[in-house]
């Protein structure tokens, strides 16, 4: 168990990083380019990630206090970007977050790791398993971004667009 709280604790700890160059880098518009009309962009990835970086930090502090803790809806809870605040700033109002996030991880040892609370919708669920879930939660959505992000280049390929085709986002593909 130890190894999966060091695990998760460096993927957390690199998300930031990856966002703040993204940010950096590339343009406002391509952050903001939907890959279709049900997709997120980047920019909305990432403004899902700063929404849940306090709801998963929250829920580590009610594991700990042993109280349980409600879903969380994207849909009727989340924000929308703000498209008049630069990426960057998004993503340097990310990174405190997670620094603050990481700080309260700190408080996590590994015989914390069975606590066991409920969560409205999932029912039992142990801090092992929270901690999973937030890991592959910030890989989903920096994934999914980078994805939004490679949409115009694939479409402009030409005769090797077939070698993408995996990595075209399809209507259905997981949003929240």
């Amino acid at each position: 168990m130890d190894e999966v709280l060091t695990q998760a604790r460096s993927i957390l700890a690199t998300t930031p990083s990856r966002w703040a160059e993204l940010a950096r880098t590339v343009s406002a518009e391509l952050l903001s380019e939907r890959p279709g009309p049900d997709q997120w962009s980047a920019l909305q990835c990432l403004q899902h990630l700063v929404d849940t970086e306090q709801v998963f930090c929250s829920r580590v502090l009610a594991f700990l206090a042993g109280q349980d803790f409600p879903g969380f809806d994207p849909d009727s809870e989340g924000t929308r970007p703000d498209t008049r605040q630069p990426p960057v700033e998004l993503a340097q109002r990310f990174s405190i977050m997670r620094d603050e996030s990481l700080t309260t991880l700190t408080q996590v040892s590994t015989a914390d790791m069975d606590r066991k609370v409920r969560h409205k919708e999932l029912g039992l669920v142990t801090l092992e398993q929270m901690i999973h879930e937030w890991a592959a939660h910030d890989l989903m959505h920096t994934v999914q971004a980078e994805r939004a992000l490679m949409q115009p280049f694939i479409s402009g390929i030409g005769p090797g667009q077939p070698y993408f085709v995996d990595h075209v986002v399809k209507p259905s593909t997981f949003q929240g």
